[in-house]
């Protein structure tokens, strides 16, 4: 059973891209922040899954959460790097150290740690691809939402470095999935 990990996957397209996965047969080992939802998606999906609550910021439970689904499952074949966030609309001198500082440690940090945590185990297995989702903004930029175009930037140049990085059999890409409600 092929299997794939998605960050940021108790809402929106996380969540969406969770329940194709399984639809199509995947084994979907998953996380987010959101403690309800990661609870109801674990009632739901109850065998050959793994939903953990982990703040992919925190290095040491992205460190614990995959030391966990490798033990279980073996490495993935994909990682979806999917959670993010944005800033609330301001412009940029007006956007606080905090906020500033929790969407870079979540939208880069967030990502090379995943990307730290996964990626050995599938260079050791030969094979997997690793998608880092970037934004329209991960190209061009827009008023009030610097912090957020500033990062996905990053995930951008992130993702193309790590794909010159890998070893053969494996691949990295930034994906720009569009707008979405």
């Amino acid at each position: 059973m092929k299997c794939v990990v998605i960050t940021g996957c108790s809402k929106g397209l996380g969540k969406a891209m969770v329940e194709e996965f399984v639809t199509l047969g995947w084994r979907v080992v998953g996380c987010a922040r959101n403690s309800s939802n990661i609870e109801s998606l674990s009632e739901k999906y109850l065998s050959d899954h793994l939903f953990s609550v982990v703040d992919v910021a925190c290095d040491l439970q992205v460190q614990e959460f995959s030391n966990k689904a490798i033990g279980l499952f073996g490495a993935p074949d994909l990682l979806l790097n999917n959670a993010a966030m944005i800033n609330a609309n301001a412009p940029l001198w007006e956007v606080s150290e905090e906020e500033f500082s929790k969407l870079v440690d979540v939208n880069i940090k967030g990502v090379a740690s995943t990307i730290r945590h996964f990626v050995p185990a599938m260079m050791e297995k030969g094979s997997g691809v690793i998608v880092n989702f970037s934004s329209g903004w991960g190209r061009s930029t827009s008023p009030e939402v610097a912090p957020y175009c500033a990062s996905k930037w990053a995930i951008e140049g992130l993702s193309q470095a790590l794909a010159q990085e890998l070893p053969p059999g494996l691949a990295a890409v930034a994906f720009n999935p569009g707008i979405i409600n």
